[in-house]
């Protein structure tokens, strides 16, 4: 009996079919993936979701890059590099957007929604405040699964690692930004940000202890300015210094410590945490009255109700404006003023999760395995799955722990 087990090659034994069970499982689970990154339409966005860097990395994983003409020019990414690293270059945006995944940075206009065939995934930035319910009631026609980067959460320390990385370089870019309009080139009161031996440093005022009010003080506190921080939690205050490692100026957010802090400010800087964006702390237009001339205000919340009284959208093309003497810097998306640098840093993110899709298999098992992605899925299958979203427009929507237990 023993001899005709042997012989047919068929064994009941553990250590035989373990092997063999193992091997089947990885054959099973890599996909390969064919991925569309399309060129922004947005105005002002200048950012593109993958560098080629990252193309290269999915192409040499197996995976289909096709790359929308033109795609990186504003990150100063040419059709070359992407040609270089593997991608295929694609002029007719039907081929991008009939693609099994479509990567871009802004949300996805009406016009292209509807080039999307459906039983798509598709990767964007949402942007809540923007949007209206004939949006969502369009892309869930769709059928299409869609994954907010604002959403998108690293399930191992609870963080939310694209929005960290913009206000990164939101509060690092903010400090260089307020920089350029205290010099004389920019018509400022011709004053380095920062200090030197035997003159008084320049005194920097930020609101909001968040990822872009500590990146702002780190960059001042490293130009050598003297720097205030306010906030309304004592416990962010309290981590902001420990992070820091030297000890600064910083205070719970009460008016009139704010106001007169205000007024011997040179640069002041809004960077309120969006976890109170519900109840913003709003300066004054008296407080800002009061504030020396020539001094600058950079708003990085002018896209989330503004910090400042006095605050008014701006753009790339005519950025700064002068009210009461006051240099306002209010242009929203300041990370593509740094287009390249965010880009990069965009492409460290989501280029790894696209190649975790194709290692488990698709994105349903990615889905199921990875609790952060799964918190940045806002559609699935055309199914809308964010209660925040369903209560803002008035929508249905089902738990997607619910949906994914399915399958």
């Amino acid at each position: 009996m023993m001899g005709s087990s042997e012989n047919s090659g068929f064994s009941l034994g553990k250590e035989s079919l373990m092997p063999r069970e193992e091997m089947l499982e990885i054959a099973k689970k890599k996909k390969n993936l064919r991925i569309a990154v399309a060129k922004e339409s947005a105005n002002d966005e200048n950012r593109v979701a993958l560098a080629p860097h990252a193309v290269e990395l999915l192409v040499a994983n197996g995976h289909e890059v096709f790359v929308e003409k033109g795609a990186g020019i504003q990150a100063h990414f040419d059709d070359l590099m992407y040609s270089e690293a593997g991608g295929t270059l694609v002029e007719d945006k039907r081929i991008i957007y009939s693609s099994d995944i479509i990567i871009k940075v802004a949300p996805f206009s009406d016009e292209e929604v509807e080039l999307l065939r459906g039983n798509q995934l598709v990767i964007s930035s949402f942007q809540i405040g923007t949007q209206s319910r004939e949006y969502v009631q369009n892309l869930l026609q769709k059928k299409v699964t869609a994954l907010g980067y604002e959403y998108l959460m690293d399930a191992a320390t609870g963080v939310f690692p694209v929005v960290q990385s913009m206000m990164e370089i939101s509060g690092t870019t903010s400090i260089l930004i307020a920089a350029e309009y205290m010099s004389n080139a920019n018509q400022g009161k011709g004053e380095m940000l920062g200090g030197i031996s035997g003159i008084s440093p320049t005194d920097v005022v930020i609101l909001g202890a968040g990822t872009a009010g500590e990146f702002a003080a780190r960059t001042a506190l490293g130009l050598g300015a003297s720097v205030k921080v306010f906030d309304c939690s004592v416990h962010k205050l309290r981590d902001l210094q420990q992070r820091l490692g030297t000890r600064i100026f910083t205070s719970i957010m009460q008016p009139r410590v704010v106001a007169k802090a205000l007024r011997t400010a040179d640069v002041v800087i809004g960077a309120i945490p969006s976890e109170i964006e519900d109840q913003p702390f709003l300066v004054s237009e008296d407080a800002v009255r009061q504030m020396k001339p020539y001094s600058v205000i950079v708003d990085l919340r002018i896209d989330h109700g503004a910090c400042f009284e006095t605050s008014e959208l701006t753009s790339f093309q005519n950025p700064i404006y002068r009210k009461h003497g006051v240099v306002h810097y209010c242009v929203p998306n300041i990370p593509s003023r740094v287009a390249r640098t965010a880009s990069y840093a965009l492409s460290n993110i989501l280029g790894q999760i696209l190649l975790e899709i194709g290692s488990a298999g698709g994105v349903n098992p990615l889905i199921k395995q990875h609790a952060g992605v799964r918190t940045g899925i806002y559609l699935y299958n055309g199914v809308l799955t964010k209660e925040s979203i369903a209560r803002r427009f008035g929508l249905p929507f089902q738990d997607i722990n619910l949906l994914t237990a399915a399958f």
